[in-house]
């Protein structure tokens, strides 16, 4: 018997064009070669969603694939469950390769700080406090006083406002996340601020903006925040370069 293919399918001989045969695909999504022939030549009832997860794993569909193939099948594409935890390499190489030029960090879907280059570090101080929600960026916000340091009076209320309303859209994409719920559940019971903003019902993503922040070394100055937005993890990254006013 011939080792598996790259799927996982048995490969019983050599062939000239590479990909998986019908029989190993049908194998591997569990559904019998007669079906998905039909299926393939479009002769075949809709497919369950079931059979189309099926296939995007077995032919190791991209999530970008894998909603295509939900529509291209008539069904809304799988919600996902939580962000990815594991930054991309090439993401963190530009992280540090950026360590002497501006701040950048990342954060993810739920508003967990992901990580910081060394410029991020030395402007943006250092997380306090401890437990599960010590790195969530909504979290820092309502429950220490790293804000009135780094924003001000008016820079910190504009961030209270901005880490409610994407905590609430951080929750409408992941409904089902016991870490989001907990966290809303900590804030609504230890912070008055979280409860005020929380019931005006707004929401929002991470966008770009201006705002006057204190540096350690340099006193007060303006920084023009840039985000980026890497849609399959769900990842943010925030580049942070000195404001020219004039």
């Amino acid at each position: 018997m011939s080792p598996p293919g790259p799927q996982g399918g048995v490969r019983t001989s050599r062939r000239r064009v590479p990909g998986l045969r019908r029989q190993e695909v049908s194998d591997i999504a569990g559904i019998s070669v007669e079906y998905y022939t039909r299926l393939e030549q479009g002769r075949a009832p809709r497919p369950s969603r079931e059979i189309l997860t099926s296939l995007a794993q077995a032919f190791g569909l991209s999530d970008a694939e894998r909603d295509h193939l939900f529509r291209l099948g008539g069904e809304s594409p799988p919600e996902p469950t939580s962000p990815a935890s594991v930054i991309r390499p090439g993401l963190l190489r530009l992280l540090r390769g950026l360590d002497d030029t501006m701040p950048v960090t990342v954060h993810d879907g739920r508003l967990d700080l992901l990580a910081r280059n060394k410029a991020a570090e030395e402007l943006l101080g250092t997380l306090t406090g401890s437990g599960p929600f010590e790195r969530n960026i909504a979290y820092q916000a309502f429950t220490t006083d790293v804000l009135a340091h780094l924003l001000g009076g008016d820079g910190s209320e504009w961030f209270l406002r901005v880490a409610a309303a994407e905590l609430r859209m951080a929750l409408s994409r992941y409904p089902g996340d016991a870490y989001l719920r907990a966290l809303l559940a900590e804030l609504a019971a230890t912070s008055q601020s979280f409860r005020d903003h929380w019931k005006k019902g707004e929401v929002s993503a991470s966008r770009s903006a201006i705002k006057r922040m204190h540096h350690p070394t340099y006193g007060w100055a303006r920084f023009e925040i840039e985000v980026l937005h890497d849609p399959e993890r769900d990842h943010w990254i925030m580049l942070y370069t000195p404001h020219d006013d004039g």
